[in-house]
């Protein structure tokens, strides 16, 4: 059944000292989502600035 109400976050991911963007945000995904948190839109305004993920859970 799909739910009517959501909850929404944005998150902020900054690549990390050794590693790049993409693992970082991989990581960060997975940590999120078993928290039930899934990923509606992915954005990088800056070539070389952080990513930011939107997210959506549904509320009970």
């Amino acid at each position: 059944m799909a739910s009517d109400r959501w909850s929404y976050q944005v998150v902020e991911v900054k690549p990390s000292f050794l590693g790049s963007v993409r693992e970082a945000a991989q990581e960060r995904l997975n940590q999120l989502g078993l928290q039930g948190w899934e990923l509606v839109s992915a954005v990088q305004p800056l070539r070389f600035g952080p990513l930011q993920l939107f997210l959506k859970k549904a509320m009970p």
